[in-house]
């Protein structure tokens, strides 16, 4: 296995960074940002005392390192955990807002996790979060055809201290090169995104990313909240939330475990269904506009 680092110190300085000004993007704008480019920005979504407790409460909650670093640890199961203010977040009323409009469905949350870059964390290499037909890594959940990705960041993410990185677009490719299941130590055209801590990142399931080494002292913390419209079902079944912890969640966040396996498809469709409709404004264009 390819434990290497995915960047050096030398090419942290002369990294593409995003010039973006995230707070002055309009609903339109942040929607047509994860739709085209496959990464959206969204600022101070948390305040300096939701963060106090957050990281109180995750630093009693026990991880598990990755197979190809000590340097990176995290927990795939929080609801399993007694985090009462994290879990909060699942339910996040602005999150929430921005979903509803760019699904324009119901919400299903698919998983709740944290994530751990320590100091000489060596980088994780560009990937996907689709797999279109399951993986090992993955399991068949990530089959589902539309999901995002909230990347809830608990420390400032500095050039130097892991931040984000994606390749704009890429996921818009039909090449070969943009199989899903293809992975990258790096990449010409990758693109460094920083911010401040209490900063949340929405990616596309399909946009190749990961992120950046850890060359500072200090420690790079995020939560990943995993949401897709209820008709986007996995291709096969897969293991539900264990039902006693989700009876746990508060009923407002509990709201939004339905089944994993939710899913909604017409094997049986015609060519020319009855009553089909002659608009759909989410699909339009003018959605950008």
């Amino acid at each position: 296995m390819d434990s290497s680092f995915s960047n050096s110190r030398e090419s942290i300085e002369t990294a593409r960074q995003c010039d973006t000004h995230w707070p002055g993007l309009t609903r339109a704008q942040q929607i047509q940002s994860i739709e085209f480019d496959g990464f959206v920005v969204i600022p101070d979504l948390l305040s300096v005392d939701q963060l106090e407790i957050i990281r109180d409460e995750m630093s009693r909650v026990p991880t598990a390192t990755v197979d190809y670093s000590e340097h990176n640890h995290g927990n795939r199961s929080l609801i399993a955990t007694d985090s009462p203010t994290t879990l909060e977040l699942i339910a996040n009323p602005e999150i929430l807002g921005f979903l509803s409009d760019l699904f324009g469905y119901r919400l299903i949350c698919t998983s709740v996790a944290y994530a751990v870059s320590d100091p000489g964390h060596p980088g994780i290499v560009l990937h996907t979060d689709s797999q279109p037909y399951g993986s090992k890594i993955f399991g068949v959940q990530a089959s589902s055809p539309v999901l995002v990705r909230v990347l809830y960041y608990l420390d400032d993410l500095t050039p130097d201290c892991s931040p984000f990185k994606v390749i704009p677009r890429s996921h818009l490719s039909m090449n070969h090169d943009g199989n899903p299941y293809q992975r990258y130590l790096n990449h010409p055209d990758e693109m460094m995104v920083t911010c401040k801590a209490g900063t949340a990142a929405i990616i596309n399931q399909k946009v190749f990313h990961g992120n950046y080494p850890n060359y500072s002292d200090r420690t790079r913390r995020l939560l990943a909240i995993a949401y897709r419209p209820a008709w986007a079902g996995p291709i096969d079944e897969v293991e539900e939330h264990d039902p006693e912890m989700v009876a746990r969640l508060p009923e407002h966040v509990r709201e939004l475990f339905g089944s994993l396996n939710t899913r909604i498809v017409d094997f049986d469709l015609p060519n020319r269904p009855d009553n089909m409709p002659t608009a759909g404004p989410g699909i339009s264009p003018e959605r950008w506009s």
